[in-house]
């Protein structure tokens, strides 16, 4: 089992930053990929970042150049630096992660993110 926790978000101007984290319960080595998804009102849910083990990236068409997906071994942490940001950015942000044993794949609980002046 994995508990991820997600911490972060909140209310910024559009063309302001924020950094959201998300810490998992078990070694980030035991992981084989954590990354980001987010889910406005009346939308999918939606890749954003991703980050394996080996530190291959996957970053959404619509945040490249603005968003970057990072992790801190030590602190089994995975972050999301978010700049530039845009009121169709606004949705909740989901932590993922992936075992790498099993391959199942858990879920935080989701940070608000508002965009808006």
């Amino acid at each position: 089992q994995v508990q991820l926790v997600e911490s972060g978000g909140g209310s910024v101007q559009p063309g302001g930053s924020l950094r959201l984290s998300c810490v998992s319960s078990r070694s980030i080595f035991a992981l084989n990929s954590m990354g980001w998804y987010r889910q406005a009102p009346g939308n999918q849910r939606e890749l954003v970042a991703t980050i394996t083990k080996s530190d291959d990236t996957d970053v959404a068409d619509s945040v490249k150049g603005r968003f970057t997906v990072s992790r801190d071994n030590a602190k089994n942490t995975v972050y999301l630096e978010m700049n530039g940001l845009k009121p169709e950015d606004t949705a909740v942000y989901y932590c993922k992660a992936v075992s790498l044993s099993t391959w199942r794949t858990y879920w935080g609980q989701g940070t608000q993110v508002t965009v808006s002046s």
